[in-house]
Parts: structure tokens; sequence; C-alpha cells
């Protein structure tokens, strides 16, 4: 049965139904043993072993692998740091390291507040008023996460204070 020398799959008419290419010489049935003795160079014939090397994918736009960096905090914006076609944009660098010193500087915050309000818990006793505002910072900084995945995706560059600046420096931006 002779072969397509577009794809390399099997052919049984004058056609090919894999990929639709017309086969010159095409036998009905039977026909040439794959491989063929000597195919042509760059035929499209698969390696032998039944591996045919895939195209590669068209990796994916700046503004979605930007909001990716914000996605799971510190650990997609290290993923994104070290993905190879990513980490030579300066853009997504910078988005990538403003996720990391944000997050990092939420989850110091969080330990210097927890210790802060425990202490003035022990000293005043005000563990309520104290404690109802420790609730409303997790839902700033959920507010703050999304409002940066959104204008991110939308292609915005928004640099935080503080953090903003360090990781435009350090994106070398």
């Amino acid at each position: 049965m002779p072969f397509c020398p577009s794809c390399g799959a099997q052919v049984a008419g004058a056609f090919c139904a894999k990929c639709g290419s017309a086969v010159a010489g095409a036998a009905p049935s039977g026909g040439a043993a794959y491989p063929p003795p000597n195919p042509p160079q760059g035929a499209g014939y698969p390696p032998q072993g039944g591996y045919a090397p895939q195209p590669a994918a068209a990796g994916m736009t700046d503004n979605l692998a930007g909001m990716l960096c914000y996605l799971a905090g510190f650990i997609t914006g290290i993923i994104f740091l070290v993905i190879e076609p990513y980490n030579k944009k300066p853009n997504i660098r910078f988005h990538a390291f403003q996720s990391i010193f944000l997050n990092v500087g939420i989850i110091v915050f969080q330990i210097v507040f927890g210790i802060v309000i425990g202490i003035l818990t022990h000293i005043t006793g005000m563990f309520g008023l104290l404690g109802l505002f420790g609730l409303f910072i997790p839902l700033l900084w959920f507010l703050l996460w999304i409002y940066m995945l959104i204008s991110t995706y939308q292609g915005k560059t928004i640099v935080l204070p503080v953090i903003g600046p360090l990781a435009q420096k350090q994106a070398g931006m």
C-alpha cells in the first residue's frame, strides 16, 4: 500500500484520507511496502519507529502571560521567569517580578499584622475592633488580585507603589 508524501499515512486510493493530498501513482489496492526502499529527501515520511514530530505550539499572547503571572501568586511569577520564550520579554518579566514582590509583601504584612494584633489584644483586650479590621484586609488583597488579573489581561500595565519601580528595575524596563 503506498504512503502519502505529505503526511506519511497509508493511502488506499488516489487521495490521502488523512490530509487530502493527491498521491501520484497510488494503486487502489496492494502497493509498496513501508518504508519505501529509498524515500526521496523531505518526502514527508515519518522517521522510522512511528514517531512523527508535531509542529510547535504558537505560544500565548503577552497580555495572557502577564495575567497568568498573577494567577497563583509568586509561584506563577517564578514559573514565567524560568520559561524560555517569556523570560526574555521585559513586559512579562515586569509582571512576574511585581507578582512575586506583591505576594511576598502580602505574606510579610499578614505576619506582622497578626503579631501586632496579638500584642494589642493581649495588652488592651480589644480583640473585637481589631479583629473586625483584620477581616477586611484579606478582602482588600482579593480585590487587588482581581484588579491586577483583569487590567493585565486588558493590556494595561499597573505599576503598584513601592514594589512597581522595583519590579521595573528588575525587568530592565
